[in-house]
């Protein structure tokens, strides 16, 4: 049976020094000690392993970085409190109106927004959700920001794509949605499972090679084994670059003459300063992806479908990987799994309009 605890934005508990980060968060503290009110609680085990007491039942999430905040959107976009970035005008069409009109206040993921910590306490969120990347150092200076203000923090493990089957159903079970977690599941369960048999079929001498280009330059990319790339080696494709990812934000440094060595089969990129850039530069014209018009535009609306920020829509990414890379082993109805993820995940009713915008090359 869930226990009753004095359900509070800060553990008053601690000392007063420890939370006078500033004077400013001081006087946000004692505005919001004031209403403090009992609720059931229960004691979870997180994804890390962990111990924690929080709300039995979760009304506000504040995710620590866009692959945390945007998982608790794929459950219910009403759960989230606060967002990491701007939303774009662009991606606006596709997103619930409550998710776009949340207040920005940052996050940790190494892009200069760190979040603001008065902002973060006055959203009274009932649970800090962290995604939990086991290489990472960040997460140890994250929650040694955190752990002064007294909200419960839950940790959510996805290093992999093949980590979201069971992060969905943790969050099922988390925030008692455990129907809708069971749908998200199984639709990535079997994404991974067709992924598994392409790449089955394929034999070690045939698989594609693949050149991820990032920056305008085209001169950036991952290595490997890099949770940026994972959908190239998931397809079935072989990345060119290999090397050993250091940090959490990759893009590799490289040179033109190290692609031209690599002279890759497909290049693969969401950035469209690359396509002007590589229209107008000769260099690339000497490489076997661009003489046979292999170079592809990854599609990035509402969010990536193939890296930065890692989130669900990588599960649609895979399956347009998996065409692009091998369109007779994998002889899908794009636009239908389009239509057909956007419906499930999104609650988006895509025209044909819409999917072909959405799929322009």
């Amino acid at each position: 049976m869930a226990s009753i605890l004095l359900h509070c934005p800060l553990n008053i508990s601690r000392s007063l020094g420890q939370l006078m980060v500033t004077k400013r968060l001081f006087f946000v503290l004692l505005l919001l000690t004031v209403g403090c009110s009992s609720a059931e609680a229960r004691q979870i085990t997180d994804m890390a392993g962990r111990k924690v007491t929080v709300p039995d039942v979760i009304n506000k999430v504040y995710g620590t970085s866009p692959p945390a905040t945007l998982m608790v959107y794929a459950m219910d976009p009403g759960l989230v409190a606060g967002l990491n970035m701007p939303v774009t005008p662009a991606d606006t069409p596709y997103l619930d109106p409550r998710f776009v009109a949340q207040p920005v206040i940052g996050g940790w993921f190494g892009q200069g927004r760190t979040t603001n910590l008065e902002t973060l306490l006055a959203l009274e969120p009932d649970i800090i959700l962290v995604w939990w990347w086991t290489f990472s150092a960040m997460d140890e200076k994250m929650a040694q920001a955190l752990e002064p203000m007294g909200i419960p923090v839950v940790y959510m493990a996805l290093d992999q794509l093949t980590d979201y089957p069971r992060a969905f159903a943790f969050l099922g079970d988390l925030f008692h949605r455990e129907d809708r977690a069971r749908s998200l599941g199984r639709y990535a369960q079997t994404v991974l499972d067709d992924a598994e048999r392409v790449r089955a079929g394929i034999p070690e001498k045939s698989r594609v090679s693949v050149y991820y280009a990032e920056d305008a330059s085209g001169l950036s990319t991952e290595c490997n084994a890099s949770i940026h790339a994972q959908l190239i080696q998931l397809s079935g494709g072989k990345n060119v670059h290999r090397c050993v990812q250091r940090t959490r934000m990759g893009k590799q440094k490289v040179s033109m003459e190290q692609v031209l060595g690599y002279d890759p089969q497909v290049i693969v990129s969401h950035e469209k300063a690359f396509f002007a850039h590589m229209a107008g530069d000769p260099k690339w014209q000497n490489i076997r992806a661009v003489q046979n018009g292999r170079v592809y535009r990854i599609p990035t609306r509402p969010f990536n479908w193939f890296d930065r920020p890692p989130s669900f829509m990588r599960l649609l990414g895979l399956k347009w990987t998996m065409h692009t890379l091998y369109p007779q082993a994998y002889p899908i109805d794009l636009a239908a799994e389009t239509r057909s993820f956007f419906q499930l995940f999104l609650n988006v009713q895509l025209d044909d309009a819409a999917l072909k915008d959405l799929l322009k090359p």
